[in-house]
């Protein structure tokens, strides 16, 4: 089997290239940014292992000797699955290795804004020194946490958040009621940005979820309220955003993905005073790293062995390595 690293941010692909050599896997790596350059970089490789880099049917049809594509990380956007599932390439994923660190991250983001904790920073630095220079602060067990998909990060965050808040409201419309934890109401998406002093963003990107944060969802917002995006960037209407923040709707935004990565630093967005802005950290720990690339290369190699990847986003063909 050969494989291609399609792209990657990390310093090295040290960890991936040592599991492949050990499994006897051949692999080239590349950083491609188009389809176009996925498609030189591949030849005669039944695998793909993917970060940023754009795959679709234009692939597919380039290298029918492509089989299966793993991708660093839970989401998959840049995958085109439709297309796979119809050339029979399996589809893989790394859903479950940064659960805690999202939910963790997401939990800090929501209470540093409820405590102006980054806007007291700000404020001390620029020689002011009052508890009130950052606006009023409300009781965190008064108020009401409100989270926007309820998958693995989804019920971290209620369950890491429950005892901050005096209650946790959650919206996921492919759940049974029965995968609700027994402290989480369930309530429409609506109900849920009317209700809510801090809304969380864990949703998968898709055609269903592209800017379904909106100016309808953010006007219904209790005036304070803040919300944090950990999921994907372009699940929030940004202008819309702005306008919420502007209007005084919203106390503060917290955002670790935005819909283009990085933003330019002039963006409105980004110098917006009552926004907080991490750069697309949240899954980041060591450890957390670590598994990410291991999970995520090692989909290959259990096709390979197996005939199939351990994380199915999309069942290809069945024979694993034949053609």
């Amino acid at each position: 089997m050969k494989v291609l690293i399609t792209d990657y941010d990390f310093p090295d692909v040290e960890l991936e290239q040592t599991l492949y050599r050990e499994a006897g896997v051949e692999v080239v790596t590349a950083q491609c940014r188009t389809e176009d350059e996925v498609i030189a970089a591949s030849a005669g490789c039944q695998g793909l292992l993917v970060q940023y880099a754009p795959v679709n049917a234009k692939v597919f049809a380039a290298r029918p000797e492509i089989r299966i594509v793993s991708r660093y990380g839970a989401g998959y956007d840049t995958i085109d699955t439709d297309a796979a599932r119809k050339h029979g390439v399996w589809v893989a994923n790394s859903p479950d290795y940064g659960v805690g660190e999202v939910a963790t991250h997401a939990l800090a983001m929501t209470l540093a804004l409820l405590r102006n904790i980054a806007f007291y920073d700000r404020d001390v630095k620029n020689g002011t020194w009052h508890y009130t220079s950052a606006g009023v602060i409300r009781r965190a067990s008064d108020l009401t946490l409100g989270i926007l998909g309820l998958g693995r990060i989804g019920k971290r965050m209620a369950h890491v958040g429950r005892n901050c808040f005096k209650r946790v409201i959650a919206c996921d419309p492919y759940l049974i009621d029965g995968d609700f934890p027994a402290y989480v109401e369930r309530v429409s998406k609506e109900e849920l940005f009317a209700q809510a002093d801090a809304v969380s963003l864990h949703v998968l990107l898709n055609d269903e979820t592209r800017g379904i944060v909106n100016r309808s969802l953010l006007e219904r917002m209790r005036p304070g309220s803040v919300m944090v995006n950990t999921s994907r960037g372009a699940v929030v209407d940004i202008e819309h955003l702005l306008e919420a923040l502007d209007g005084g709707k919203l106390a503060g935004a917290g955002l670790d993905v935005l819909p283009v990565e990085p933003p330019e630093t002039a963006a409105r967005i980004v110098q917006h005073p009552r926004v907080l802005l991490t750069p697309h950290a949240a899954f980041y720990s060591d450890v957390a790293a670590d598994e990410l690339r291991r999970k995520a290369a090692q989909n290959l190699v259990d096709w390979d062995r197996q005939g199939r990847p351990a994380y199915v986003v999309v069942a290809g063909r069945e024979g694993g390595n034949e053609p």
